[in-house]
């Protein structure tokens, strides 16, 4: 593969990834979780994200209403928790039908077709 299709295959990656990470991270925020634990639980799901990436996302979430987060000490260190809101659940449950609709249009377009 040349280094230009590379380039295009990484960017192309990384955009249909953005998405799925948003569906990710809300799905894992049900239960509260700060930044740490947050990454390790999507780590475990297959689903690593950087700290430049993750906390904006969270500061961004949280601007758009669907994350609250508050500051507490836990191990005499101050940790940003953070939970969907109810707003949050509320567009986390539509964007998950959403996605379902996706995966299963998906799976019937590529039925057949080996990688």
């Amino acid at each position: 593969m040349t280094t230009e299709n590379n380039n295009l295959l990484e960017n192309l990656r990384m955009e249909l990834r953005r998405g799925s990470l948003i569906l990710a991270v809300l799905a894992q925020l049900h239960s509260e979780q700060y930044g740490y634990t947050l990454r390790k639980a999507l780590a475990e799901h297959g689903m690593a994200i950087d700290e430049g990436t993750l906390y904006p996302l969270l500061r961004r979430l949280e601007t758009q209403g669907l994350l609250v987060s508050e500051w507490r000490e836990e191990d005499k260190r101050n940790k940003r928790f953070y939970i969907l809101s109810d707003a949050g659940k509320e567009i986390f449950q539509k964007l998950l039908t959403e996605w379902q609709s996706i995966d299963a249009s998906l799976k019937g377009m590529l039925e057949g077709i080996s990688a």
